[in-house]
């Protein structure tokens, strides 16, 4: 396996006012195996966007990613550009993380006193047709939208709490799309409009919590939710519409008074058919890939993560990935692809599609990812 990649990354001022940031590589890699399964299953390189087949089994990808920046007034920025976007103080994020392709957005970044206020409104791919030998480009992919809220405050010197919505949604037919300008008011509930427009598109709700207990010590957390009926939770029958996801996870910082050592672990969960919809047009996911956790829904993971710089030019980290989650057996869906329409569950075999449901439902699969990297500076 290897990845060639050659290109240039560029960043500077324009009268002290703008920012920029541009980065650009093109690629040729051979993945290995693992890899190659999930680009051959989903159709998309992870993290990239449109691809071709390179050799008998490597991907040939061009890579751009830029954006500028500015501030409107002392307390409001700004940031225009082509990237992915990440949300939380973990290893992963259930709200929003940085596995799938680019996409262009506009950021608001408003801080004022202990608030921090970010407004993101972005276009995503819905979908990107593909064949064997790489992604289609003979049509335009077909394109909805998405914009969210996340409210940040310091409770304390040592808490942070926030809170985050979402909504993915689609206006027009399978072709031309159009904005929704209910969502591009800054301070709505989305959920409202959500409501008031008949329901058709897919709202999230979230929290998020970062707390330093000490000096070198922090926790934090995360929780969004998709749906929910308080007594089918209460009933424990499994209910499919019962989709949430949570992680919690701590860092420690010069561990064991151990100079340079740092250690986090951390432990993510979600229900089946969390981050679903009806369609690809308001599913969670850009480019055929996850927007949140790269396995979608479905699945139970632990992370531990050891940093150490044991020389002044020596740098090592150690990463333990163990997961459980569960994948469709042919022609049905308990929840875990999130590209798949949870109208879909009615193709399951057993006596009710809409109950009986359980993390790791399917065709149980238990991971174990195991990386050792080390790098010193010339």
């Amino acid at each position: 396996p290897y990845i060639n990649s050659r290109g240039i990354e560029l960043r500077g001022k324009i009268d002290n006012k703008v920012s920029f940031y541009t980065f650009l590589t093109e690629n040729q890699a051979v993945f290995p195996r693992y890899v190659q399964d999930v680009a051959a299953e989903d159709g998309a390189v992870p993290n990239e966007g449109f691809w071709k087949l390179f050799g008998g089994n490597g991907h040939d990808f061009f890579t751009a990613r830029g954006y500028i920046q500015f501030n409107v007034t002392k307390h409001i920025g700004v940031q225009f550009g082509h990237d992915r976007n990440f949300i939380g103080n973990g290893y992963r994020s259930i709200l929003m993380s940085d596995y799938s392709a680019p996409y262009p957005f506009i950021k608001l970044q408003t801080k004022i006193w202990k608030l921090q206020y970010t407004n993101l409104y972005s276009e995503l791919t819905a979908d990107a047709p593909f064949t064997r030998t790489g992604s289609l480009g003979t049509k335009e992919f077909p394109k909805k939208f998405m914009t969210l809220h996340h409210l940040s405050m310091n409770v304390s010197k040592r808490l942070n709490v926030g809170i985050f919505e979402s909504v993915v949604f689609h206006r027009g037919d399978s072709i031309g799309t159009a904005i929704e300008f209910n969502y591009l008011n800054p301070v709505i509930f989305y959920s409202s409009i959500e409501q008031q427009t008949g329901s058709p598109d897919n709202a999230l709700l979230g929290l998020d919590f970062k707390w330093n207990a000490r000096a070198g010590l922090s926790f934090y957390g995360q929780f969004i939710l998709d749906e929910i009926i308080v007594s089918e939770l209460t009933s424990d029958r499994g209910w499919w519409g019962n989709k949430y996801a949570y992680q919690l996870g701590g860092k420690y910082y010069n561990a064991f008074k151990i100079p340079h050592l740092d250690l986090q672990a951390e432990y993510n969960y979600s229900r089946p058919f969390t981050y679903s919809h009806q369609s690809i047009f308001t599913n969670y996911a850009h480019y055929r890939q996850p927007i949140a956790h790269p396995l979608g829904a479905n699945f139970k993971e632990s992370i531990f993560i050891a940093r150490y710089q044991p020389l002044e030019k020596l740098f090592l980290t150690l990463k333990y990935i163990r997961s459980n989650f569960g994948s469709d057996p042919d022609g049905q869906n308990f929840g875990g692809n999130v590209l798949k329409s949870y109208d879909s569950r009615f193709e399951n075999i057993r006596p009710d599609a809409d109950y009986g449901y359980s993390t790791g439902d399917g065709i149980e699969n238990n991971l174990t990812f195991l990386d050792l990297t080390a790098s010193y500076r010339l």
